[in-house]
């Protein structure tokens, strides 16, 4: 037998595995997203090593932010017994070296996060002018200071519509040990002065870190208002990832909840209540559904994660809800589409098993299958397995000569699926196993179908090469949609009733 040319090897999955496909669409998006209008879709848990991860980031990151040039306006006058009155200037302020190596991040209770320094480092150069009674004058300076110390509170909230919000709620800095040393014009004269500038300057340096600080963190609230709280996924559906309220903040964790809907392009359609539907296993339908608070005490983890992630089965839903009113739950299957070996083959040949008429009428004639979900898909999590219920139609076509599509017979195929999600570093994959299947005659213009053996050879055709060909594409996963640079390592996936629960330590490479 003469294998297959590429491009129908290609199509081969589109037409076998399409009701394994249809289950899984909808998992792979809720990999990311989150839920309903009270309860959350998704639940983040930032747990003390989180702050950790972020601590060495941040500090990372305000090094690389304060080592540059910086506007500083800063003017003052100092009184001389004997000289008379200095004022000077200093326009701008270069931070050369920065050492905040003795620092803790911890979580602020009802606030935020806090940040302490002690024992930091700085050096600095300014340039500046000064006038000494008809003297004026100007060089530069630089100044290391030692033993600083810092307390800063980072407030996190929700601005209403959705956006995360910070400002500071609270700075002081402190440093011991200022050493200045001036450049240029007349420089061994401030030289001189400089034991007595050195208490002013220590003040003044002191105060306006602080005020660096609350800029910086304007400049963050200022982007965060900016952000967008949906993102589109594909041609057809789009994820809102929006906060449902205030971040909640303990001594030990932070709390977040995210709406996490998954909804069509261009509309905001909201998904209407689920029931119970047993086809033909009934699948408690309870959305949203509550996720524990505080921290699940029962984590499948060896030690603290940096991440505790929580998706409910609401976000799988309105996945699939999207998507199906999206039209996107649809496949159109013809004859050169299946494998050689697939026991039902889509000619008229092939079918008269099942439909004498239909050879009789046709004979030898090649098919075309469409096939669509003529109800939205069900899931719901539970600790064994994701159980899931497909409920699609097939109608049959005979293709004539002239490409003329002739319709045969209506088909009802619902099914049942069990699937196991899995994650590995940045990729989430899984399984996916038939549980039940049921075929049902809605018409035929080709006399009666035995729906019975079509069932069958169905059920055993899925099991003999749709079902292997689907976990081969599912065990190799898809990426998730992480920002640059960042990647989940050690991830951990459990399933719970109602939700999904994912415990990762973090990584960021720029």
């Amino acid at each position: 037998m003469s294998s297959a040319p590429a491009s129908r090897s290609q199509d081969q999955p589109r037409g076998t595995l399409w009701l394994c496909l249809l289950l899984l669409l909808p998992i792979y998006v809720s990999a990311t997203v989150s839920s309903p209008s009270t309860n959350p879709g998704i639940k983040a848990w930032l747990t003390q090593r989180t702050l950790e991860f972020g601590r060495r980031f941040g500090l990372e990151l305000l090094q690389s932010m304060l080592q540059k040039e910086h506007e500083l306006n800063l003017t003052g006058s100092y009184n001389t017994p004997l000289l008379g009155t200095l004022t000077y200037t200093v326009p701008r302020i270069r931070i050369h070296e920065l050492q905040m190596n003795e620092s803790t991040l911890d979580f602020a209770e009802d606030v935020g996060v806090k940040l302490m320094v002690q024992h930091a480092r700085i050096q600095l150069s300014v340039d500046w002018a000064a006038q000494l009674g008809a003297i004026q004058d100007s060089g530069s300076v630089e100044l290391r200071m030692q033993d600083l110390a810092m307390a800063a509170v980072l407030g996190v909230s929700e601005d209403g519509s959705g956006h995360p919000t910070v400002w500071s709620a609270g700075c002081d800095t402190h440093g011991a040990d200022l050493h200045m040393e001036f450049h240029r014009g007349y420089s061994w004269i401030y030289n001189l002065l400089a034991p007595l500038l050195q208490r002013t300057l220590r003040q003044q340096l002191n105060k306006e870190l602080c005020l660096m600080l609350h800029r910086g963190i304007d400049r963050l609230d200022t982007v965060l208002k900016h952000m967008k709280v949906s993102t589109q996924l594909d041609t057809f559906a789009a994820i809102d990832h929006s906060l449902l309220g205030p971040p909640a903040f303990t001594e030990e964790y932070g709390d977040i909840a995210l709406k996490g809907e998954i909804f069509r392009v261009g509309t905001y359609q909201q998904r209407p209540s689920a029931l119970p539907v047993g086809l033909p296993v009934a699948l408690p339908m309870a959305l949203p559904v509550a996720l524990p608070t505080p921290l699940p005490m029962t984590v499948p983890v060896a030690h603290e994660p940096m991440l505790l992630l929580a998706v409910t089965e609401f976000v799988a839903n309105s996945a699939a809800f999207t998507y199906f009113t999206a039209g996107a739950l649809r496949r159109n299957i013809s004859s050169n589409m299946l494998p050689r070996q697939f026991p039902l083959q889509l000619r008229t040949k092939s079918m008269e098993v099942f439909s004498p008429q239909l050879q009789e009428r046709y004979p030898d004639q090649p098919m075309e299958l469409h096939l669509w979900a003529h109800r939205q898909p069900l899931l719901s999590f539970h600790p064994d397995a994701l159980h899931g219920s497909l409920f699609s139609s097939a109608e049959a076509f005979v293709v004539l000569p002239n490409a003329t599509r002739v319709p045969a017979f209506l088909l009802d195929i619902d099914a049942n699926v069990t699937g196991k999600p899995t994650i590995t570093r940045n990729r989430v994959g899984g399984t996916v196993r038939l549980t039940g299947l049921r075929v049902t005659q809605v018409a035929s213009n080709v006399g009666p179908v035995e729906v019975k053996r079509l069932e069958t050879l169905l059920k055993f055709g899925l099991w003999l090469f749709g079902v292997p060909q689907a976990n081969k594409w599912l065990r190799a996963g898809i990426p998730l949609p992480l920002p640059h640079g960042l990647s989940l390592i050690r991830p951990r996936l459990s399933l719970q009733r109602g939700f999904m629960l994912i415990a990762a330590d973090l990584q960021y490479e720029p």
